[in-house]
């Protein structure tokens, strides 16, 4: 079994709080509020093309192409961003169209892909968003069947959940055994799915895959891998690898973000602070390797001449930090230096990389998808996700989806 969460955290560095989030964000309220209604014209401007389709996960030539629901991990990212107009405007026809696209997810648990630990991403900004504001029971089951999926693919032994590949396949393959860092935002739907059936089951795969990856994929001086796998049969640890970041060795920005985000989540459903501890000690890694402008490059470890950016680990960033400043004890001292951090970048993405006034559908530029696959410098939807969820964040009392 990993490690207890005392001993995890223990045995991080901290880099410290960087002094230049001390001060407070000179990004004015007025600017973001602003970004949100250009980001919200935007989405509902995409209505008409994307009411009962999906965004491509990233864009060509700053313009998404459509996509049906039956693969990949990207659909629900628009439908949140539907839920999320819905909720800032009031307006019945974003809480359609996400209602409309949620019965592809239905169909998707019987017709489409389902072994993937990407769930998590799928159900929990649809079905469970749609079930947590509008009561309805439909997507209370099409949450938990997912659930159900996600929880088949955990393996007992070295006690992780199995990212990507059929986890009934009993061939060795690279895949086999291998988690990655992602899944940490794949695990609020099974905490979730304990609260809503009170069966602590599923709680208790969610937190051991928590430990898992924070005993194998967070490095000491607290970084993190891509992906790590381990010997399925004894639990042994075989190694390290990344799948889109520079190399093995390197630190994948939106990685990092990904963990950032998943620890504070953590923290507050099991209610164990060390987890928002083990979520800072990230954050602080990652503020401490950023830009002037306060984007990432899309590997911390990629060579300095490869100087491409991916704005949408900046979002994602943007909410983990949120998150993790209401998860830290009230009155820590470090709670106002990682507000200032978030909407500091936030007021960058507004300034520096909106698509406002571009030929574009998107709401962000210079998003990485895949680097050495030559997918950069474009939109990808759940960069443009979070960014709204950020936006969110910075103006809104606003009850998060996960």
């Amino acid at each position: 079994m990993p490690r207890a969460p005392r001993a995890l955290v223990a045995s991080v560095t901290d880099h410290g709080l960087p002094n230049r989030y001390s001060e407070p964000s000179t990004t004015p309220q007025a600017d973001l509020e602003r970004a949100l209604g250009t980001a919200t014209d935007r989405v509902r401007g995409n209505l008409d093309e994307f009411y009962d389709t999906f965004p491509e996960a990233s864009s060509e030539d700053l313009v998404y192409a459509p996509t049906d629901n039956m693969s990949g991990w990207t659909t629900s990212f628009w439908t949140g961003l539907c839920w999320l107009a819905y909720e800032t405007t009031g307006e019945a026809r974003y809480r359609r169209a996400a209602e409309t696209q949620l019965e592809t997810f239905e169909r998707r648990l019987t017709a489409g892909e389902v072994k993937t630990h990407d769930l998590g991403f799928l159900y929990t900004l649809s079905a469970v968003a749609g079930h947590r504001l509008t009561g309805n029971e439909r997507y209370r089951s099409a949450a938990l069947a997912a659930a159900d999926h996600l929880v088949e693919r955990f393996w007992d032994r070295p006690a992780l959940i199995q990212a990507w590949g059929d986890h009934e396949d009993t061939e060795e393959s690279w895949e086999r055994g291998r988690m990655i860092v992602d899944t940490m935002m794949n695990l609020p739907l099974l905490f979730w799915a304990s609260e809503t059936t009170g069966d602590p089951a599923y709680a208790s795969i969610a937190e051991t895959h928590a430990r898992t990856t924070a005993q194998y994929l967070v490095r000491p001086d607290g970084s993190t891998f891509h992906t790590f796998k381990c010997d399925v049969e004894t639990g042994d640890p075989v190694g390290g690898e990344t799948a889109q970041g520079y190399d093995a060795d390197s630190c994948w920005a939106r990685g990092q973000a990904w963990a950032i985000y998943g620890y504070a989540l953590v923290a507050d459903y099991t209610g164990d602070g060390r987890y928002a501890e083990l979520s800072a000690k990230l954050a602080n890694y990652y503020l401490s390797n950023l830009e002037d402008d306060h984007v990432p490059r899309w590997d911390f470890d990629a060579p300095r001449d490869e100087d491409i950016r991916d704005t949408s680990a900046a979002a994602i960033a943007v909410c983990g930090l949120d998150e993790l400043t209401k998860q830290l004890p009230f009155g820590d001292e470090r709670i106002p230096g990682y507000r200032n951090a978030a909407l500091t970048t936030l007021g960058s993405l507004a300034e520096n990389y909106s698509t406002n006034g571009l030929d574009s559908n998107g709401l962000l530029t210079d998003a990485a998808y895949d680097t050495a696959d030559g997918d950069y410098d474009e939109c990808c939807i759940w960069g443009d996700y979070f960014y709204y969820e950020g936006l969110v964040r910075a103006g809104h009392h606003w009850s998060r989806y996960w």
